[in-house]
């Protein structure tokens, strides 16, 4: 069997089987490497210099959870959380509850979709957001299961067709160019409206685990004093609201100038350190504390590009996909098929979308003009091929910025409440629908 389908297998039953993640990485990139051809030093070398390619996405996490820390220290978070509070009202009934709850998810709902794009901070905010508003999701009994499908939808969905931001690295820059680069002569106009389709899966998973899944009442413990707790120890005024606005547009600003995650958090994070919001003499630990939020996913993320170090390194890939032409014969809609599973695959072991692409689209781009697939229904299969997974991958920030923040008091499982959730809601309708657009446009 392939080296491929053997360590991403290996990889999410170790995972499911509570193996910490980056453990299971590990074990699953020697797996690959040795049933791929290489032997021990060639598995463990390739591994060694993946690492390089995960570290920068480390430390722009690290600071981001810093930056996280310190303006959920100033107050804001704080502030939104009691006012969704006095909004429910010290004895609720069934008709503030209901609106406080929609008000709830229809606003978590459009902080992840602009986190892509009109403040692209990607899963920064989760952290920032969510720990302060863990107890009116437990007073509201709203199921957390749903609040990670709401977060990974607007991770994932908002850079699969709008042209900002993440979005615009992920449509321009990396699936636009390497469709180009393998002589496809896609346009920018082409890009967005072949992702449309696919994306409707996405929304049909969203209105499904909304409605459907998820909308019963889940029961988890109340911790009373969380809230009131980060009232009295960080206090709110309007000068540090100010501050946290300040420190938010700086980050924004930063990060677009130059294109670095890194650059824009530390700037968030020192004006507020020289406002005199943070003293000097918990400034450390903040720091710290901000740091260790956010260094199990940098971990993660770096075992994670060692084990796709080794999965290029040992071939498997292209023969996983040029094995197709075997099976395939000359059936247009079991190829379209056959190539979004491969997609998926491939992507639920590496754990990135962006990072697929330049993977597969050297292959699929030739053996999709071959079926004769148009230039549209290229874009569509080779976007949704390396989109698939990204939702429900272990190793994904997709489904890592949720856990980070709904488990901040222990109460949600990564595997069985973010990983599970979102693969079924997402994966099989965007599969779906990804292989409709692939045989219609």
């Amino acid at each position: 069997m392939n080296a491929v389908v053997i360590a991403v297998c290996l990889m999410l039953a170790l995972s499911f089987a509570r193996i910490n993640v980056v453990i299971a990485l590990t074990i699953s990139a020697l797996v690959a490497g040795i049933v791929g051809g290489l032997d021990l030093n060639q598995t463990i070398a390739a591994f060694n210099d993946g690492l390089g390619g995960g570290a920068q996405i480390a430390l722009s996490y690290a600071l981001l959870g810093a930056f996280a820390a310190a303006l959920s220290h100033s107050g804001l978070t704080t502030l939104i959380s009691h006012s969704i509070i006095k909004k429910l009202g010290k004895e609720p009934n069934s008709t503030n509850t209901n609106v406080v709850r929609w008000m709830l998810l229809l606003t978590i709902l459009a902080m992840a979709i602009s986190s892509q794009n009109v403040l692209p901070i990607h899963i920064a905010f989760i952290p920032i957001l969510i720990p302060p508003l863990l107890h009116v999701l437990s007073t509201l009994k709203i199921d957390r299961r749903l609040i990670a499908c709401l977060l990974t939808f607007g991770l994932v969905t908002t850079y699969m067709i709008l042209p900002i931001g993440f979005g615009g690295i992920f449509l321009n820059d990396i699936l636009l160019a390497n469709l180009n680069n393998n002589g496809l002569a896609a346009v920018h106009s082409q890009i967005p409206k072949a992702m449309l389709l696919p994306a409707l899966g996405m929304v049909c998973g969203l209105l499904f685990a909304m409605f459907v899944s998820y909308r019963k009442p889940r029961e988890y413990q109340i911790i009373a004093e969380q809230v009131n707790h980060e009232t009295a120890e960080h206090g709110i005024n309007r000068k540090s609201i100010v501050i946290s606005i300040i420190a938010i547009l700086a980050t924004l600003i930063v990060q677009l100038q130059t294109n670095s995650m890194i650059f824009g958090a530390l700037a968030g994070f020192i004006i507020f350190r020289f406002s005199g919001i943070i003293k000097r003499s918990i400034g450390q630990d903040l720091f710290n504390q901000g740091v260790h939020m956010m260094a199990n996913i940098g971990f993660i993320m770096i075992a994670a590009a060692g084990f796709a170090a080794v999965l290029k390194s040992t071939g498997e890939v292209s023969t996983l996909v040029a094995s197709l032409g075997d099976i395939i014969g000359d059936n247009k809609a079991l190829a379209a098929i056959l190539m979004l599973v491969v997609g998926l695959l491939i992507t639920m072991g590496i754990g990135s979308s962006f990072s697929t692409i330049p993977i597969i689209a050297t292959i699929y781009v030739p053996l999709a003009l071959s079926f004769g697939f148009s230039i549209p229904a290229t874009i569509a299969l080779v976007g949704t091929a390396a989109a698939l997974g990204d939702a429900g991958s272990p190793a994904s920030d997709s489904t890592l910025g949720p856990t980070a923040g709904l488990n901040a008091d222990g109460q949600h499982d990564h595997i069985r409440d973010s990983v599970i959730p979102t693969f079924m809601h997402y994966n099989i309708p965007l599969l779906g629908f990804g292989w409709i657009a692939a045989m219609v446009l």
